[in-house]
């Protein structure tokens, strides 16, 4: 029986985090390895300056207080008996399309499981709504990973899956979109007369490339990305090589 680590951003109370896991029952050995609190946003980030404490919070369920990474990096290292054979993060509530990728908590615990060498997924729901349902999410996580598992992932691939609600039930492989949100800021002050800000975005929908992980849920399908962990571009180094030498140059005036 193969072993899936599960672990998100919301927090191992999350319901999609629940019926992730229940959507493995006798199918899979699973742990569950979590923040103990709400981490959106932290990416990919540590917990340096101060412990990393977990709490026991059921057979193979542990809550972290770090980040969605520190959580994945614990589980490996400390808490698992041994290594799982695939690292699941989510479901999240909401969505991580485009750039949101790079903040994501969500993705961020899967980069850490791939970063080691274990195959990776982060799955998303894109609806924020009271009450919404989980499931469909689940069944997608459950079949992407039974493929996982038999026909494997290239190393240091993971792949960020985000489900539409309502969705078709049409599953589309997809590029990271290009940022199609405009940055927002709601100015305030607080009690004290300090100036405060809630950061927030505004979708811009015209730009939306066919391909792209944003065209997938806006036309009611599954977006399946896969991302590597080397961002190296390659043509880039070919084209800025010859800068190396004028940088030499200015210390040697």
């Amino acid at each position: 029986m193969p072993h899936i680590l599960l672990t998100n951003d919301d927090g191992i109370q999350a319901e999609g985090l629940k019926v992730l896991a229940g959507a493995f029952e006798g199918f899979a050995t699973v742990s569950v390895v979590a923040p103990s609190r709400e981490q959106s946003g932290a990416a990919q980030s540590l917990t340096l300056r101060q412990p990393i404490i977990c709490h026991p919070a059921g057979e193979r369920q542990w809550a972290v207080d770090g980040t969605p990474a520190d959580a994945v990096i614990v589980a490996l290292h400390k808490l698992l008996p041994e290594r799982p054979d695939l690292v699941i993060s989510g479901i999240n509530a909401g969505a991580n399309l485009g750039e949101n990728a790079y903040y994501s908590g969500t993705v961020g615990a899967a980069r850490e499981a791939a970063l080691h060498h274990i195959p990776a997924l982060a799955i998303s729901l894109c609806s924020k709504k009271n009450g919404v349902k989980f499931d469909a999410a689940a069944r997608v996580a459950r079949a992407t990973a039974e493929l996982i598992l038999r026909e494997g992932l290239p190393d240091q691939v993971l792949l960020n899956i985000n489900v539409p609600e309502p969705w078709d039930g049409g599953v589309k492989f997809t590029r990271q979109s290009k940022k199609i949100t405009r940055n927002q800021l709601s100015e305030g002050k607080d009690p004290r007369g300090r100036t405060y800000f809630w950061l927030f975005e505004q979708r811009i929908d015209k730009d939306v490339e066919p391909d792209t992980d944003y065209a997938a849920i806006f036309a009611g399908a599954v977006s399946v990305t896969p991302l590597h962990l080397d961002p190296t571009d390659d043509e880039s180094i070919n084209h800025l090589s010859r800068w190396g030498k004028a940088i030499e140059g200015a210390f040697k005036k």
